[in-house]
């Protein structure tokens, strides 16, 4: 039901839990289907178009990520209608986190990486020191992420193996202690998927970096914070950060692998730190 509003077509893009949706875009058409105005929301997510001749209008509200929504107009001899709150839904049914800084929650997230051994079996590790911070926009696609991880916290369960990882033969922690991962964009890859562009640096080598992001979903956690739950993989080639030690055994196997695979599992909560637990 519309209300007369002078001054055009006034509606509020939200989502279906209330926030804004400041990149959504409304198209008006007329019965003959020709369009009358198409015009972007604000930051607040409202539209505010010029007066329309009266009329009966189609309005479509589009945005990244959402599925569209139709509505109805019917313009007055004033010129204008209040169209209300118009509710988009995530593509896929989704709902991401609300936009805002969420913290990385290392005791409930892990990054471990994977390495061929003797092209058989397979080498786990995982990295015990970590910590980031992922900023969730308005706009999803402008959604950014920066994690350090301590490379000395390299565990896969036998110390002299971690001694050597951490030598200069591969991480070489004393002369490069951390590595670092920053995002510069993010693509649509499927329903609550993204593949994430960034650049990681290791050993102080800089290289391109693309992770597939998975959305796994959002909740309350039991001391009344709320956590975003995503899953992450890549494949990393040593010889682009340099670590091109090997030890070549029978037969010309390679005692590792060339590639790494990275899983990471990430928790993160609302908020610009980890809350205090006692």
């Amino acid at each position: 039901m519309t209300s007369t509003h002078t001054g055009g077509l006034r509606a509020r893009i939200r989502t279906k839990d209330g926030w804004a949706v400041p990149h959504a875009v409304l198209t008006v058409t007329d019965m003959a289907g020709q369009q009358a105005v198409r015009q972007e929301a604000t930051a607040e997510g409202l539209v505010v178009t010029d007066a329309l001749a009266p009329g009966t209008y189609t309005v479509i509200v589009t945005a990244v990520g959402y599925a569209p929504v139709a509505s109805t107009a019917i313009v007055t001899a004033a010129g204008g209608a209040d169209l209300g709150s118009l509710v988009l839904a995530r593509a896929g049914g989704v709902e991401l986190p609300p936009p805002g800084p969420w913290t990385i929650d290392p005791a409930h997230s892990s990054v471990s990486a994977v390495a061929q051994h003797l092209g058989l079996t397979s080498v786990h590790g995982r990295f015990k020191e970590f910590g980031g911070r992922i900023e969730v926009a308005e706009n999803p696609l402008a959604s950014s992420v920066e994690a350090v991880i301590e490379g000395a916290s390299i565990d896969t369960g036998n110390g002299m193996r971690d001694g050597h990882l951490r030598s200069a033969d591969f991480l070489d922690v004393d002369t490069h202690p951390k590595i670092t991962y920053r995002s510069t964009g993010i693509t649509p890859a499927g329903e609550a998927r993204w593949t994430v562009h960034g650049e990681l640096s290791l050993r102080g080598v800089a290289r391109p970096v693309d992770l597939d992001l998975s959305y796994l979903g959002t909740g309350p956690d039991p001391w009344g914070g709320l956590r975003a739950s995503f899953r992450a993989t890549t494949e990393l080639r040593r010889e682009d950060f340099a670590m091109n030690y090997n030890q070549v055994v029978q037969a010309g196997v390679a005692a590792i692998g060339a590639t790494l695979r990275v899983e990471l599992d990430i928790q993160a909560v609302q908020g610009e730190r980890l809350p205090s637990l006692g």
